[in-house]
């Protein structure tokens, strides 16, 4: 088995997050910017924007994250959206995953034949690099999961960190130590999701 296949399966969703990982934060951004910069997308349109948090930020965020649904749900159901943002808190840092839509938009005004289709291959672009860097952080031992907060903290995000009104968020990736293993998986047999032909 490749190295590649073996990263694939060591992906998981994992939640309960801590600090002990081995990488300082330094390191950590290298890998993902590493991805960022050889991430493929339609028209070499490069459309993805990426903002890390660590320390003080990414508490910050996790925070106004658990402020800002904490006056959407009743407080009687509140406590398991308050212990899975919680457990998000304590890793070692989030990637927030944004698109720019200026460079969207130029595109269907430079493509209108394909003016459809920009914003879905711009959000299949992001999610390609969302798997890269998943993956990429599986591989040094390093988990996480992908969360989808959006909209109901996108302008809070930007007022947290003063970012452009053209940046659309899209999803939010903390990480961390593997304090637990992520759960049993099950899956479809593989002859019901795949035909070959010859």
């Amino acid at each position: 088995m490749s190295c590649f296949q073996e990263a694939i399966q060591k992906r998981r969703s994992i939640y309960t997050l801590g600090t002990q990982v081995n990488l300082s934060h330094n390191e950590i951004s290298k890998v993902i910017e590493s991805c960022l910069f050889n991430a493929p997308s339609a028209f070499n349109s490069q459309s993805t924007r990426l903002v890390l948090l660590f320390g003080e930020s990414y508490q910050k965020f996790w925070e106004m994250v658990l402020n800002t649904l904490k006056k959407l749900i009743s407080p009687e159901n509140f406590g398991p959206t308050e212990k899975k943002i919680l457990s998000f808190s304590k890793g070692v840092g989030t990637v927030l995953f944004f698109e720019e839509e200026k460079t969207i938009q130029k595109l269907q005004k430079d493509y209108p034949t394909y003016a459809e289709q920009f914003p879905k291959w711009s959000e299949q672009g992001n999610a390609i690099l969302q798997y890269m860097i998943w993956t990429a952080l599986a591989e040094k031992g390093i988990g996480a999961s992908l969360q989808h907060y959006n909209p109901l903290i996108d302008s809070k995000t930007h007022q947290l960190f003063q970012l452009p009104d053209s940046w659309h968020l899209i999803a939010q990736m903390p990480f961390g130590s593997i304090e637990a293993p992520a759960g049993v998986k099950t899956h479809l047999p593989l002859e019901k999701r795949v035909h070959i032909f010859k």
